[in-house]
């Protein structure tokens, strides 16, 4: 008989009345870390320090929100039943394809607005975005959700994973695969891939396309593992199907951009 272990507390500290969570902690801190590491890059590319400042007021509330409404509107069977329940976002329920599509159609937005290249900012922003992925699946973590299908606690040591990880994923009497870390480790290998490909020089628009293909196959495969999947149908995976199309799009403009000469200009170009 496996010993049950207490899991870490989903509230970090609190003020008062107010419970500060570990989600929001966690999610916040991706959020920072990928804004100053854009920041940065974007001054390097002749573009105002500012602007990634100015344009995360506005992607950071749209990309909540659209994360929010797009996980709602597919759970809309219990969240019909418990109104309440929708706006306590520090409980997790959050889809990362929505926020990826309201944070790109902000940007899309805001760059037409400021009379900027919308790949180029999309370009300086993709490792900054895969890395506050990375970071946030940790978010998943505390909450233990986002999780894969059972597991004995011999194969998660067989993992040589740290014994934090291992008590953590035992929920509810029973052991589950780790997936937020297997999708945080991809998202930190793809974050290292596009640091490297921006020394490539890579044409206008290709590092945010990459960025889009490296997530969308990891994502297709590890949401395979996941038992929280939202569903299109009884078979089909949401997620998995809009990774797959994702791919196919993404291979599509890249393609369309370089045949039409619209991918002359180089990431390092001013």
């Amino acid at each position: 008989m496996e010993n049950a272990f207490e899991p870490i507390s989903k509230i970090a500290f609190e003020l008062g009345p107010l419970s500060v969570h570990w989600y929001g902690i966690i999610i916040g801190t991706g959020v920072l870390l990928g804004l100053l590491l854009a920041m940065r890059e974007s001054e390097r590319r002749g573009l105002s320090k500012d602007t990634f400042l100015d344009l995360i007021l506005f992607a950071v509330p749209a990309a909540i929100l659209c994360a929010r409404i797009y996980y709602v509107l597919f759970e809309w069977d219990y969240y019909s039943k418990n109104p309440g329940a929708i706006f306590k976002v520090w409980e997790g329920g959050i889809a990362i394809h929505g926020a990826l599509i309201g944070s790109v159609l902000t940007a899309y937005i805001f760059t037409k607005i400021k009379k900027i290249s919308f790949w180029k900012v999309a370009d300086i922003a993709a490792p900054s975005i895969i890395l506050g992925q990375a970071i946030g699946r940790w978010g998943n973590f505390i909450n233990q959700e986002a999780h894969g299908g059972e597991v004995s606690r011999s194969f998660l040591e067989g993992l040589y994973l740290p014994e934090f990880i291992v008590n953590q994923m035992y929920i509810n009497g029973a052991y589950y695969h780790p997936t937020f870390l297997y999708e945080s480790l991809w998202n930190l290998a793809g974050f290292i891939l596009l640091l490297y490909l921006r020394r490539v020089n890579l044409r206008r628009g290709e590092l945010f396309l990459t960025y889009v293909i490296w997530y969308s196959i990891g994502r297709f495969f590890i949401e395979g593992l996941r038992t929280d999947s939202l569903m299109l149908t009884d078979y089909l995976r949401i997620a998995q199907v809009l990774s797959l199309s994702l791919i196919v799009i993404s291979l599509a403009i890249l393609i369309y951009r370089r045949v039409r000469g619209q991918a002359a200009e180089r990431y390092k170009d001013a």
